[in-house]
């Protein structure tokens, strides 16, 4: 006999799990460091999450580490917001790693953020070496 509060607790806590990590990003580079390392995990909202705004990508701020599509990577890249500045009409990011020696080669529109790393206070939440087995899975 099924048991139906036994599938529903089984179902809400699967729904959780794949909304939490949805929200998790392993960082693959030391170009963030010492904010955080190859192999941390930092906790992100999203621009749109199945519709949801969780922060509007016109918003961001300089400080603020955001998740964006580079068109000089083909992965996204998680980097600090250093200077916006208006270029015929359109705000334009510049983005750098906190350990990089020069700013991100191309500017970023906000159409390009996708994520912003979630502070606590002025601290960046980050989740230390969990992510290391997730790069060994994938190669990187």
């Amino acid at each position: 006999m099924v048991d139906w509060k036994e599938v529903a607790s089984y179902a809400v806590i699967l729904i959780i799990v794949l909304i939490a990590a949805q929200h998790l990003n392993v960082v693959v580079s030391g170009s963030m460091e010492p904010a955080f390392y190859r192999g941390d995990i930092v906790l992100v909202e999203k621009a749109n999450f199945f519709g949801i705004n969780e922060f509007n990508p016109n918003d961001v701020q300089v400080g603020d580490v955001v998740v964006y599509d580079a068109k000089w990577f083909d992965q996204p890249v998680i980097h600090r917001i250093i200077n916006i500045t208006e270029i015929n009409g359109t705000t334009m990011y510049v983005i750098k790693g906190d350990n990089n020696d020069a700013a991100d080669p191309y500017y970023v529109t906000s159409g390009q953020i996708k994520e912003r790393v979630v502070t606590y206070g002025d601290n960046l939440i980050v989740i230390p070496k969990v992510g290391y087995l997730s790069i060994w899975l994938r190669g990187l």
